[in-house]
């Protein structure tokens, strides 16, 4: 044996050395992987999310009503929706690197052109390519690329981060896109969000080298199998069905919190800054969701969620409108903005498994984005037609109760994997 090591001129301590430096160069690419995402999940969502502080500048000026941005938005949301699922597939098979990429510069695009049309066809068609942008490189892909290449024990954490980063976009780009408006005007400030999706292409290399897809080259009959034994699951049918209540609450609220709190009288500063105050508190609202479903049942963690954002809401259109009040509310419901996603990926991945995780999740985000289509156009429709958001204030509140209900009978044991 020591004549074997002699010959192919490596000893045992060698060996050993070689395996602790390609373990350590392997943890270090995870690393990287972990931080790159991050930077991806923070320039993606921050002012995608945060857009409908433009709603006011932007209709006023080009003479469009309220339900024609709120369209524009609300295609937005529903392309992102469709586009989630088929770059998940995608990303199984050759990586997430590749979809965020092509991603970024859809979104891109699409911002450009939303900073030089004014017919309103035109414009609102935008916001599909906004949507089909945002939607492959938005941070669902990012967390479930990082989800896949940590252990179990961390992934529910890690998943958290990416979210967490996410919201510390929107945190920093709510009062950054007010700054635009006042400084440079509504058109400058789309094309700076337009660049602001540029520089997520060099980012995306870290991403690809932290491992490789998991499907390798299964059939499409084994994805097809896999999606069809998760919709005779009933619990991944309760999230699919709740996260439609998610998207509702934030494309509603993130798109018209703004308008609304200028209607009331408040100056438009605060508008904007509500936005940024739910991204900052939801930086604390994913961490704890992240490192909270590494310990108790995630299932009740949803419910406790939806709970208290219906209590939440219910509060704010009782009492009267004040800064304070709206800086309270933001705070409140930024805690449970998007604390539901590490959540809600998470036991898809403890349900389903994770080899076809990036298309089941993206099945879920489909669902998310058809209530945030609902929630954006909806929105701008009832004002159109009243004058003001007390039906959907109160629609809000109903659909937080029925998502908890319908969370109840989820099972978070795992089932026979594809």
């Amino acid at each position: 044996m020591i004549g074997f090591y002699r010959e192919i001129n490596l000893s045992p301590k060698l060996i050993y050395l070689k395996f602790e430096n390609m373990n350590a160069a392997h943890t270090n690419r995870i690393k990287a992987a972990i931080i790159a995402g991050c930077i991806v999940s923070f320039l993606s969502f921050g002012f995608s999310a945060t857009f409908g502080v433009f709603i006011r500048p932007m209709s006023t000026d080009l003479g469009l009503s309220r339900e024609v941005f709120s369209l524009s938005i609300a295609l937005q949301m529903l392309c992102w929706g469709f586009t989630q699922p088929i770059a998940g597939v995608i990303a199984d098979r050759f990586g997430s690197a590749r979809v965020l990429a092509v991603g970024a510069v859809f979104a891109a695009v699409g911002f450009y052109l939303r900073g030089i049309v004014a017919d309103p066809n035109l414009f609102i068609v935008t916001g599909a390519i906004v949507g089909i942008g945002t939607g492959a490189c938005a941070f669902p892909i990012v967390i479930v690329a990082l989800g896949k290449i940590v252990s179990a024990e961390q992934r529910s954490f890690v998943m958290g981060l990416g979210t967490a980063s996410a919201s510390f976009g929107m945190f920093l780009s709510a009062p950054a896109s007010l700054m635009l408006v006042e400084r440079f005007g509504w058109k400058i400030g789309v094309n700076i969000i337009a660049v602001s999706f540029l520089l997520i292409l060099p980012v995306v290399w870290f991403v690809a080298r932290a491992g490789a897809p998991k499907t390798g080259k299964r059939t499409a009959n084994a994805l097809g199998l896999a999606i069809k034994t998760a919709f005779r699951d009933r619990s991944y049918i309760c999230l699919f069905a709740g996260f439609f209540v998610c998207g509702f609450h934030v494309a509603f609220i993130g798109t018209h919190l703004p308008a609304y709190v200028a209607d009331e009288g408040l100056a438009v500063i605060i508008g904007g800054w509500s936005l940024g105050l739910i991204g900052l508190f939801n930086i604390a609202g994913s961490f704890g969701a992240g490192w909270a479903g590494q310990n108790v049942s995630k299932k009740w963690m949803l419910i406790s969620i939806y709970v208290s954002r219906a209590v939440v809401i219910t509060v704010f259109i009782l009492v009267p409108i004040t800064s304070s009040t709206v800086y309270l509310f933001s705070a409140i419901m930024g805690i449970v903005w998007l604390s539901t996603v590490p959540l809600t990926t998470g036991l898809v991945a403890q349900t389903q498994g994770l080899t076809f995780l990036s298309t089941l999740v993206g099945l879920v985000f489909l669902s998310h984005q058809a209530g945030s289509f609902i929630g954006a156009w909806l929105g701008g429709r009832i004002y159109d037609a009243t004058g003001e958001y007390t039906v959907m204030w109160w629609t809000a509140v109903v659909l937080g109760l029925l998502a908890a209900l319908i969370h109840v009978p989820i099972r978070e044991s795992a089932r026979k994997l594809v």
